[in-house]
């Protein structure tokens, strides 16, 4: 048995991320939900960007996108991914690994129904990560598509969440003299239970 107490405290790691969250949002100045998200090219070659997280599940950290990204290609690849939440106000991260599905029903319809209307009618606009011949094209396109779609656009069908249902959750935090707390909670598939051991600084 692990002997975890204070910010590590309990057997739900979805409960440690979520309380770990809610604490950044009152004390990080901008977008405390921001998440370093890597995936693999066809070559295995790494990317990374920063998306913003939009919900802790009971048991999935999901974020939206647009499937014609290089990341959702990447993603609907390899069907895994990792990335990191760092909140330098509290001297906290989260790692996360684990294997990725579509969220593209209705949950994925509210999300994009809560945006407000000029993201939601940017991502009809954008052809995210493809060449661009100026913003001023861009722009053109977003009052063409504004004036098509009117004020309460359906979300595209090209456009929608990302479920991560973790394998591995790391929880760090820093300690004195470099001398950090790290506990990593791991399991071999989905469906098994958690391993929870400290690890090493």
């Amino acid at each position: 048995m692990v002997d975890r107490t204070g910010i590590f405290a309990g057997d739900d790691p979805f409960a440690i991320a979520r309380s770990w969250l809610a604490a950044a949002e009152e004390s990080e100045a901008n977008d405390p939900n921001a998440i370093a998200l890597s995936t693999v090219d066809s070559d295995g070659l790494p990317n990374a960007r920063m998306v913003l997280l939009k919900e802790i599940e009971a048991d999935a950290f999901v974020f939206y996108t647009n499937y014609g990204s290089t990341k959702a290609k990447e993603l609907d690849s390899a069907g895994k991914a990792a990335f990191v939440m760092h909140w330098k106000s509290l001297r906290r991260q989260v790692r996360v690994r684990g294997v990725v599905s579509r969220e593209e029903g209705p949950q994925a319809d509210a999300y994009y129904k809560s945006r407000s209307l000029k993201s939601r009618l940017g991502a009809w606009a954008s052809e995210q990560s493809q060449p661009l011949s100026s913003r001023t094209s861009l722009m053109a396109k977003v009052a063409k598509i504004t004036a098509e779609k009117g004020t309460n656009p359906d979300r595209p069908p090209f456009w929608g969440g990302f479920r991560i249902v973790p394998v591995e959750i790391e929880f760090w935090a820093d300690g004195a003299f470099r001398l950090h707390d790290r506990f990593r909670w791991s399991r071999t598939s989905v469906s098994e239970p958690w391993k929870v051991v400290r690890l090493n600084p």
